[in-house]
């Protein structure tokens, strides 16, 4: 099967007076149709970096020094700016850490999402867009009221749940969750995740789950890619790389968590746990 997306030696730097920072340091990846790619490393390890560089949004004094990011065949880096912004939420969809950051504070709910269809040339009638988002509201458990609020009237939960029927309202083909569950309680984390899995089973879509939670990546991805100082330093199956993980720092990822029943291995145990229930079929999520 064609990989859906293929990033190939992927570099970004930051210049400063010493010299340039490299945030993603040859970066070379696949993700397949309807794959769930768990991106994991420390603060500062070039997670949100390839994100927004996967996405065309690396603002100047960054830049994307080289490599290939290819999407359906289509290198992303060779188009222009009006055709990677065709591209974007119809082809490709960010889901960003935080809910604010991308709803605008003054604008109802459903002007905001119908912006975005408007944008890429989708008309309807009143009752067309109602519809529509109706059906996406209802996806992602949320009432069609939600539509005619502001995003102060709505939780942390909802303002994120709202973030996904947004970034799914034209189908894309990959979804980029950036640490989709931040700031959020662990009650409402679940709840944000069995959203997006089932978003991501309805459409078919891939995922690239970015984050530093471990428990998260053993519940949602298939295969956990993990980075450290803008580089990859291990890519392998949810599975293995909890079973066996390959790389000093992997192993040190992992065993520096906190736990309160015993030090280092009791979480490990707790994740593998965790992976061997969901590939057992029996994660209800």
């Amino acid at each position: 099967m064609r990989p859906v997306l293929e990033v190939s030696d992927l570099h970004v730097h930051f210049p400063t007076p010493r010299g340039p920072v490299k945030a993603v340091d040859g970066v070379s990846f696949a993700l397949h149709p309807g794959e769930r790619l768990g991106l994991i490393g420390e603060s500062g390890s070039g997670k949100s970096t390839i994100a927004l560089a996967v996405m065309r949004l690396i603002k100047p004094p960054g830049e994307i020094v080289r490599g290939r990011i290819l999407l359906e065949g289509v290198d992303l880096l060779g188009l222009s700016e009006e055709e990677m912004r065709r591209r974007r939420l119809a082809k490709i969809a960010l889901v960003t850490q935080g809910a604010m950051n991308s709803l605008n504070p003054v604008i109802r709910i459903r002007d905001q999402i119908i912006d975005g269809m408007q944008a890429h040339g989708i008309r309807l009638s009143r009752r067309g867009f109602d519809g529509r988002l109706t059906e996406l509201l209802q996806a992602v458990d949320l009432r069609p009221d939600v539509a005619d609020l502001f995003p102060h009237q709505l939780s942390g939960g909802m303002k994120q749940r709202v973030c996904i029927a947004a970034a799914i309202s034209l189908r894309p083909a990959v979804i980029i969750a950036d640490e989709p569950t931040s700031a959020l309680d662990v009650v409402v984390q679940r709840r944000v995740m069995q959203t997006l899995r089932r978003v991501q089973d309805e459409l078919r879509a891939a995922v690239i789950l970015i984050g530093h939670d471990m428990g998260l990546m053993a519940q949602f991805a298939e295969r956990v890619a993990v980075m450290r100082a803008g580089q990859l330093v291990e890519v392998n199956g949810v599975r293995e790389i909890f079973a066996r993980p390959q790389h000093p720092y992997t192993r040190l990822l992992m065993e520096s968590l906190p736990s309160l029943e015993r030090r280092g291995s009791s979480l490990l145990a707790t994740a593998r746990a965790a992976v061997a229930r969901t590939t057992s079929g029996g994660n209800d999520s």
